[in-house]
């Protein structure tokens, strides 16, 4: 199973910097760790503001279980509290993609996308039907154009989770404006930065 994992980091008051040095320093560790056993997919910064410290995370794992041992394992755990999502496959998803180091950078920033769909009461299933499969089209051009890189389905009916490679916000609502369900979907829309230890750059 794959995991989005909202990572919140609270150092206490009068923390020594050196001590603070010491455990970011054995997280990029261990982080390198889990990436290389295939736990850590990727890491983002999600927009912060002034004093915050909180990471996204995408893990995969066997179950929350595990999932919660390689959180535990992290070094950054004795500051932070993780809120998972759990993510499950969406039929419409490209799936990961064997990339070179630099493609995690290459053609602009990369954001993710919440996704409801809230179908009008009274649209006819054919219609529902024929919209859905342009829909798919649509999404397999974007993944060939290097646009779409993951779809999720999100807990919820009707919910999922996208993450998209675009030159800027304007692009990308673009790209989102172009879906064939654009029209029946609310679309929350969160701007990602580079994360040092992202083990996808």
């Amino acid at each position: 199973m794959e995991y989005l994992v909202t990572m919140t980091t609270r150092v206490p008051d009068r923390t020594p910097d050196d001590t603070v040095d010491a455990v970011r320093a054995r997280e990029e560790e261990r982080s390198r760790e889990l990436a290389a056993e295939g736990h850590l997919l990727r890491l983002w910064r999600p927009p912060l503001q002034p004093g915050e410290w909180r990471t996204f995370g995408l893990f995969a794992a066997d179950d929350d279980a595990a999932l919660e041992k390689h959180l535990a394992s992290m070094p950054l755990r004795v500051w932070r509290t993780d809120e998972v999502t759990p993510l499950s496959p969406h039929p419409n998803d490209p799936g990961p993609r064997p990339s070179a180091p630099q493609d995690a950078n290459a053609g602009g920033a990369e954001f993710l996308t919440t996704f409801t769909l809230a179908i009008p009461a009274g649209t006819s299933a054919c219609l529902v039907d024929d919209t859905k499969a342009r829909e798919a089209e649509r999404v397999h051009q974007l993944a060939e154009q290097g646009h779409l890189l993951r779809l999720w389905r999100l807990p919820g009916y009707g919910r999922s989770l996208g993450l998209w490679r675009a030159s800027s916000t304007a692009e990308t609502d673009e790209i989102l404006a172009s879906l064939p369900l654009a029209g029946w979907m609310n679309v929350e829309t969160l701007a990602l930065s580079r994360h040092p230890s992202d083990p996808g750059s």
